[in-house]
């Protein structure tokens, strides 16, 4: 069969966690709907060969996104276990997490936003795969570029006045500078028991040769879907940033310890390589 390729990055991570089902032992991240959400030409085309995907860049991808998602639930599910009541996915894309675990959390009101067109497109794959939408479930329209999206998730119930648990994977990149700064001020303005966790990617100068090359490859491939990235940050300095808003407790994660985390003594190899991403866990 032909490989047939993503037409957006949401496709390509949904790719990535289908692939992970079926390639990857032990499976560290149970995501049994990611097929379901890649359509039925794409979901075929996975299932017959996923091999396709799996040279070693997409490899070290693949890793680098199961890591982030495992991260992001494994900060989400205490931020429920300490009784926060309210989950934020930004940029949601084909992310499943919502209709995977909202029954499972009935009481947890689930918020995902992202642009109209993808959302659009997400909900025609839940209804052809007859998904079911949990009833605590909302999707939220807004460009996160332009759009307020506070005061957008205030229009779909969201309460500012409470504690949530926000996930923001795989969109800070597609943001500037300033518009990154403003979304960790909007967060860092919740009441005290917030969280968020989200990537960026580290600042080029700071990377070696061989990880200055991976990411030049991947820009290039993320700008011919159209999807030009538009920022990176020096760890030390974001994390320095993140304080001075007013966040008490921030947590910098390199590529070394989420290997060391999710894929230590794997018999597969399975790694993220190269250190173009860093991951931030970061508290009110």
């Amino acid at each position: 069969m032909q490989t047939i390729h993503p037409r957006n990055s949401a496709q390509l991570v949904a790719i990535a966690r289908a692939v992970h089902q079926l390639l990857d032992e032990p499976r560290i991240l149970d995501d049994s709907l990611a097929l379901s959400l890649l359509g039925t030409e794409l979901r075929d085309a996975v299932v017959v060969d996923p091999f396709q995907y799996n040279d070693p860049g997409a490899r070290s991808m693949r890793a680098g996104i199961v890591a982030r998602t495992l991260l992001a639930e494994e900060y989400l599910d205490v931020a429920v276990a300490d009784g926060v009541g309210q989950i934020v996915v930004l940029g949601a894309g084909m992310d499943s997490y919502g209709v995977r675990q909202g029954t499972t959390i009935p009481k947890v009101c689930l918020f995902e936003v992202d642009r109209p067109e993808m959302l659009t497109q997400k909900q025609a794959m839940i209804t052809e795969s007859s998904l079911h939408v949990p009833h605590n479930l909302r999707f939220v329209p807004a460009d996160l570029q332009q759009d307020d999206w506070v005061d957008v998730l205030v229009q779909h119930g969201f309460d500012r006045h409470k504690p949530a648990a926000i996930s923001c994977l795989g969109l800070t990149p597609y943001l500037d500078v300033e518009q990154v700064r403003r979304l960790l001020s909007e967060v860092s303005e919740l009441p005290p028991g917030s969280c968020l966790v989200f990537d960026y990617r580290v600042c080029t100068e700071l990377l070696n040769t061989i990880e200055q090359a991976i990411v030049a490859f991947s820009e290039r491939v993320f700008a011919a879907m159209g999807e030009p990235w538009l920022s990176q940050f020096a760890p030390a300095s974001l994390v320095e940033e993140l304080e001075t808003m007013g966040f008490a407790e921030v947590r910098n994660f390199d590529v070394t310890e989420l290997n060391r985390r999710y894929f230590a003594r794997r018999k597969d190899g399975l790694q993220v390589a190269g250190g173009g991403f860093n991951y931030i866990v970061a508290r009110r």
